[in-house]
């Protein structure tokens, strides 16, 4: 058993390592923390965990003194950078947060609004989106988990960049719940501001275009990407409008990325549009596609909680730790 340990358990990507981490045969939790329910049993903060685990919350600063073999990071930008150089001690960590996805550090002050203070330990990590780096994750000591939208955006445009079948830019309309926002209400995340309203924000700016290009390596291919705040709690709806080099069926551009993903267990290719209440509290990603020869539509959905974040760190441990990649991750999306 991997003595497991979640910094940042408090929070809505913490709670739901702890929820998948339960229900992985490999694990056991043995380190949570939350600065402010330090000392208190996991269920005075989610009572949904009753009797489920038997774990108090420590102090992050606790975790340097703890035995652990795997170490998930669910904390703010800019404390991964500051608690990795004290913990060489531990074989592997996996930060959910964007402090180790950039390797250019005016790139990360540019979208971050900070500067970058473990550009040393930055080489060390391996971006962790598994179906693209599968090979380069298998025994890695420390790994960057993705961003949700990245994530979103880039399993929807990876085969057609690797084939190069785009004709020019691209033009991505994403849309995203309220949990992605974190588990501290804001003046937009606000429950009676966001309920009814759909509104876009950071254009042109968001954290996650440099992920997103750097790993399309997108030539001249520009990406114009704007995100949406959208009244659900759980998901991300990524569409991406683009042109063919040359006209294709959308029965082509199915099989294509039916070739791609052929070995990844999480993608699945729908026909038509995805819905997103079909990949909610689940690991999946749903990929559709429409075309009119050389226009083309590609529509992807996860759950931002999940593939976005928990699920694909843990999706990255397994792989990491020689486990089959969908243990602990097969429970089904929840529906209704």
């Amino acid at each position: 058993m991997l003595r497991v340990g979640i910094g940042g358990g408090s929070g809505y990507s913490g709670v739901e390592l702890i929820q998948i981490l339960l229900r992985h045969p490999e694990v056991e939790i043995t380190f949570l923390s939350s600065e402010r329910y330090a000392g208190d049993p996991v269920e005075v903060l989610f009572p949904h965990l009753r009797s489920l685990i038997d774990v108090r919350f420590s102090k992050l600063e606790d975790v340097s003194q703890t035995d652990l073999d795997v170490l998930f990071l669910a904390l703010p930008h800019g404390e991964a950078m500051r608690l990795v150089p004290q913990l060489d001690n531990i074989p592997l960590i996996i930060d959910l947060s964007g402090d180790f996805r950039i390797p250019a550090p005016e790139v990360f002050e540019q979208y971050y609004g900070f500067a970058h203070t473990a550009m040393e330990q930055q080489k060390g990590f391996i971006y962790g989106l598994t179906e693209i780096n599968r090979d380069q994750l298998r025994g890695a000591r420390r790994i960057s988990n993705p961003g949700c939208f990245a994530t979103a955006t880039i399993l929807a445009l990876y085969p057609l960049y690797r084939k190069a079948w785009v004709d020019g830019p691209v033009y991505v309309d994403s849309k995203t719940g309220s949990s992605g926002a974190g588990r501290s209400p804001s003046a937009t995340t606000h429950h009676p501001r966001r309920t009814q309203s759909l509104f876009p924000y950071k254009p042109f700016s968001h954290q996650h275009i440099p992920e997103i290009e750097q790993l399309l390596d997108r030539a001249e291919n520009r990406l114009i990407f704007q995100p949406h705040s959208a009244p659900f709690v759980r998901g991300i709806f990524a569409s991406h409008y683009m042109q063919l080099i040359e006209p294709k069926t959308a029965e082509e551009v199915r099989a294509l990325y039916q070739e791609i993903y052929s070995q990844s267990p999480f993608i699945r290719i729908v026909p038509g549009c995805p819905d997103l209440s079909c990949i909610q509290h689940s690991n999946f990603v749903d990929i559709g596609v429409a075309t009119d020869d050389r226009h083309l539509i590609v529509w992807s959905t996860l759950d931002n909680l999940q593939k976005g974040a928990a699920g694909q760190a843990v999706q990255n441990m397994n792989v990491a730790c020689g486990f089959e990649e969908t243990l602990g991750l097969t429970a089904s999306p929840a529906f209704p």
